[in-house]
Order: C-alpha cells, then sequence, then structure tokens
C-alpha cells in the first residue's frame, strides 16, 4: 500500500515547477502501479501548447475554470470543476487557464519525476523500457 500526502511532495522531491505551471507528482514509474498520479496547477493566464506523442494523459478539473483547444480540429472545450477530458489520440492541444486550474492528472505509461515539456509540448520517454498500454 501507498500513503502519500499533496502537502508532503514537495519534501519528497515530487514538484516540478515549469512555465505557467507546477506538477505534484504523488506516483510515478519508480512506484510500479503502471501509471503517474499528479496534482498540477495550471496558473492564471497560461496557455499551454501541448502534444503528448508518447503519453495517454487523463485530467479531471478539481477548481478553477479554462478551455483545452484541440489544434486538428479546431474545437474548444471548457472545463471547470467536474470536468474530465482525456488526451487518448495523442492530440495536439492548447490549454487556457481563465484563472488558477487545479487539475489531477493521469499519465501512462508513468513518468519518472523530473519531465518538463520539450519543444514540441511532450514529454519524453526517458526509459526504453517504457511501453504505453491502452
Amino acid at each position: 500500500m501507498i500513503i502519500r500526502k499533496l502537502e508532503d511532495a514537495i519534501h519528497q522531491d515530487r514538484v516540478i515547477f515549469s512555465q505557467g505551471w507546477e506538477s505534484s507528482r504523488l506516483l510515478l514509474k519508480s512506484d510500479g502501479t503502471g501509471f503517474s498520479f499528479h496534482i498540477t496547477r495550471i496558473f492564471e493566464g497560461a496557455e499551454l501548447h501541448m502534444h503528448y506523442k508518447n503519453h495517454i494523459e487523463s485530467v479531471y478539473c478539481i477548481s478553477g475554470s479554462g478551455e483545452i483547444e484541440d489544434v486538428e480540429k479546431r474545437i474548444i472545450y471548457p472545463i471547470s470543476p467536474g470536468t474530465l477530458y482525456v488526451l487518448d489520440k495523442h492530440d495536439k492541444h492548447i490549454l487556457r487557464a481563465f484563472n488558477e486550474l487545479q487539475l489531477a492528472c493521469v499519465f501512462n505509461p508513468p513518468l519518472l519525476g523530473t519531465e518538463v515539456h520539450d519543444t514540441e509540448g511532450a514529454f519524453s520517454l526517458n526509459d526504453s523500457s517504457c511501453e504505453l498500454t491502452n
């Protein structure tokens, strides 16, 4: 059994800060669960261009408001508390925060823990033994 508290993540080197966001990574590849779980804050006014080519991500909005744009389809979806979106087709997307968003995020394959977005808005696998399962 794994028990963790969000407030302890900073002391366990499990919080990553980057341009427009911070992510508390509560479960990682090293935990052996087959996925990683994060609580992520997207800062007010952030506009993040992302493309998770190597991962499937599921996101649940806990608080705040914003929108996600499907770049290929040119469709914009509102995000508010209770909204779930899944990037199951490695969708290129733009995430915009109207005010601070707090999101619960699940990644498959799991992240190692130190990843930040590359120039294409993706996380690299960093480990050739990671395989995407869906």
